[in-house]
């Protein structure tokens, strides 16, 4: 009997950790994506990486950048994986649109926080926020220490 191959795992979200590090984030926005099955395949099996993604507006519509999908190649003789980064629309209301569009003329960026992929439709989870300076992010890890520390101090 051949042995079988492990199942890749199946995470139900793909998180930016990234970006609660380098941003002060503001309200969260859900939208979706127009993706192709490639996409959609490399983003069940879990091999998207978000960090260093960021949303913009061009033309009236939300486009992902800096994304990374490993996509599978379909082709006889080829079994190789291919990386895409080429930008991906969003799909948001009108009225979450016209919102984003404020945050960024008011100097936001616009983040991409997790892509949920538990449910039949992929939905990713946007953030405004304002870039951190350096001694924030020197301030976060402090904090994330000193919890980390309290944390081990309770458990003994």
């Amino acid at each position: 009997m051949a042995k079988s191959k492990p199942k890749a795992r199946n995470r139900s979200v793909i998180l930016n950790r990234r970006a609660r590090y380098d941003y002060i984030l503001g309200e969260e926005t859900t939208a979706g994506l127009a993706l192709n099955g490639k996409q959609v395949r490399a983003a069940r099996d879990g091999r998207v990486q978000l960090k260093g993604s960021y949303v913009t507006v061009r033309a009236g519509e939300l486009w992902l950048n800096n994304a990374s999908w490993t996509l599978k190649v379909n082709e006889p003789n080829r079994n190789e994986n291919v990386v895409s980064t080429e930008p991906v629309k969003l799909l948001v209301t009108k009225k979450q649109l016209h919102q984003l569009e404020q945050a960024r003329r008011d100097g936001n960026t616009i983040a991409a926080l997790r892509l949920n992929t538990a449910g039949r439709l992929l939905k990713l989870v946007i953030a405004t926020g304002k870039g951190k300076k350096k001694y924030d992010k020197r301030e976060t890890i402090k904090r994330r220490e000193s919890a980390r520390e309290a944390a081990r101090s309770m458990k003994r």
